[in-house]
């Protein structure tokens, strides 16, 4: 079997020498074929790019758990490796190897027994093994190497602690580590911080007001007086839960006027509203997509995105951040090979603050007959002049988008997460969807609020106006006093990147201490080196708070660029 000798980039194909970045020379073992010594090869490029370190330190019989590698490099490496061979993959395939030489040794084999072009075959996902297999044997901690079939024989003494106390988990233990680190550093623990009452444009912590930007309450609905009234008048009609799955016995009338109001407010033929957000992405992907299927998704994609794609079992393929021209080439090269095929891109990107251009990805997904999702967790009520998101702001038709995917915690002061598109698919979605059919239905109360949100924000549009105001004036001063903004524009997301961990955790910290409270974000929920602030703006911020957050944040800036005595963080 021929190996395609050409792996995706981002930009270009081009092709590889299978080489590491540092070495004229393919990774060497005598245990590897020259097949799986060329796969391996490419694993030692492709996890050194990844994790940005050089190819010389990546040792192909440690095992990937070492590395650290988060759930959505991991998804996004199986799936440049089926690029790579022109073979279809489970996405989970580096969980189910323990290092880069199983790994490679496994593929060389699989590879080999397929079809020359037979892009169809499948691999099945490998069970999740509780005892290491290496080369067809069990890896005994006392015993060393024994063949499978004697593996019963294994007595429960054999099974090392790590694998039945949770107190031993390699990641708790991880995980305390770096709350140790953080310790050593004299800095507080930053994580879990009690907010004392109604989050806005400011809240209390330890008694003391301060600035608030670490909340999404972008239109202020959180603590209205008028969406409060509305949740207090559906817990005393309907009480506190909907105390059974909607398909059953807990449908209450509020229900149907909610998701008949969300259609309308997007310009769908109808909604299915689910208890969570994150829940929404996960059971609508993972419900509607399969093992025949493709899932491309965009580089900077939500965890509930990932956790979707992963479950569904498709074949799923990561495309550089906002670029149309990289997915239209993927498609190009792989969309004969799926029956349905999935583009999942977000409104308003949680960490950059970025905008897509809808438009081009209308067109690519109508070129290439494929549906497309849009998550609009941080651009509905944000985007447009009227706050019906990203398809305002870019003028397109609704009927274009399969499934708009929102929640409701953002801009509509509650809890939940809705998908809306055409009839078909939320009727199917209600009688089928797991995270639906055998889930409590939202509670009255939060179905409530997101009511009185959206009819509020139509009587109201100009809180929209003034956010908008808010988000550019932040961004503008920003970018005046040289801060690194990334890519934000246009929304109310917007980054301070400081690019080392440590240093955001400390200029969170300091700023708390002059009274602005803004979260901090380091890997895995951003880029490794891209370390930032997240500043979320609200139509409640005044003029006054902005620029005086802006100049003060400024200030901190320039104090942790003088102090050279600040390091990489370990929390990397």
């Amino acid at each position: 079997m021929e190996l395609l000798n050409q792996v995706w980039n981002g930009k270009e194909s081009s092709p590889t020498t299978m080489v590491t970045s540092d070495h004229k020379s393919t990774v060497s073992s005598p245990k590897l074929s020259k097949a799986a010594s060329s796969i391996a090869t490419w694993l030692v490029s492709k996890l050194a790019e990844v994790l940005e370190l050089d190819a010389q330190e990546i040792d192909i019989h440690r095992d990937f758990t070492d590395y650290g590698l988060n759930s959505i490099e991991a998804v996004n490496l199986s799936g440049e490796l089926e690029n790579f061979l022109g073979h279809r993959l489970s996405p989970t395939l580096l969980w189910d190897h323990d290092n880069i030489e199983a790994l490679a040794e496994y593929l060389a084999e699989y590879v080999a027994k397929q079809p020359t072009g037979n892009s169809q075959a499948h691999l099945e996902t490998s069970s999740r093994r509780s005892i290491p297999e290496t080369n067809g044997h069990i890896l005994s901690a006392k015993n060393g190497l024994i063949p499978n079939q004697d593996a019963e024989k294994l007595d429960n003494q054999d099974i090392p602690p790590e694998y039945h106390n949770f107190h031993l988990y390699p990641e708790y233990r991880k995980l305390q580590l770096q709350q140790e680190e953080i310790k050593a550093l004299g800095v507080n623990n930053p994580f879990f911080t009690p907010q004392e009452r109604v989050v806005n444009n400011t809240t209390q912590i330890g008694g003391r007001e301060l600035i608030n930007y670490a909340t999404y309450n972008y239109l202020g609905m959180c603590g209205d007086p008028v969406i409060s009234q509305a949740a207090k008048d559906a817990i005393d009609r309907y009480g506190t839960s909907a105390c059974a799955s909607r398909l059953l016995s807990g449908e209450k009338p509020l229900h149907r006027e909610l998701e008949k109001e969300i259609a309308e407010f997007i310009g769908t033929e109808d909604s299915i509203v689910y208890v969570g957000g994150h829940a929404t992405n996960v059971t609508t992907i993972s419900h509607l997509f399969g093992k025949n299927d493709l899932i491309l998704h965009d580089s900077l994609s939500h965890n509930s995105i990932l956790q979707g794609c992963i479950l569904s079992g498709a074949s799923i393929i990561a495309f550089p951040h906002n670029d149309c021209q990289a997915l239209e080439k993927i498609l190009q090269e792989r969309r004969h090979h799926y029956q349905r095929v999935l583009i999942v891109i977000e409104g308003v990107y949680s960490t950059d603050g970025d905008i897509p251009d809808l438009p081009q990805f209308i067109a690519v997904k109508k070129r290439h007959k494929a549906f497309l999702m849009v998550d609009e967790a941080h651009s509905i009520g944000v985007l447009g002049k009227h706050g019906r998101g990203v398809g305002e702001f870019c003028g397109v038709d609704p009927a274009d988008v399969d499934l708009w995917m929102g929640t409701l915690s953002k801009s509509f002061a509650s809890c939940g997460g809705y998908i809306a598109g055409c009839a078909a698919v939320v009727e199917y979605l209600k009688y089928t969807s797991p995270g639906f059919v055998y889930s409590v239905g939202i509670a009255p109360p939060n179905a409530a609020s997101v009511l009185a949100s959206i009819r509020l924000l139509k009587a109201e549009p100009e809180r929209v106006a003034l956010l908008h105001q808010r988000a550019k004036l932040f961004l503008e001063l920003a970018q005046k006093q040289g801060l690194n903004t990334g890519t934000s524009k246009d929304s109310p997301v917007i980054p301070i990147i400081v690019g080392d961990a440590l240093k955001s955790v400390q200029l969170s910290q300091n700023l708390f201490k002059r009274g602005i409270n803004v979260p901090f974000m380091f890997y895995p929920s951003v880029p490794q080196n891209a370390a930032r602030l997240r500043f979320f703006i609200t139509c409640n911020h005044t003029e006054e708070q902005i620029r005086f957050t802006v100049n003060t944040l400024a200030q901190e800036v320039a104090k942790l660029q003088q102090d050279d005595s600040t390091q990489i963080s370990p929390l990397e």
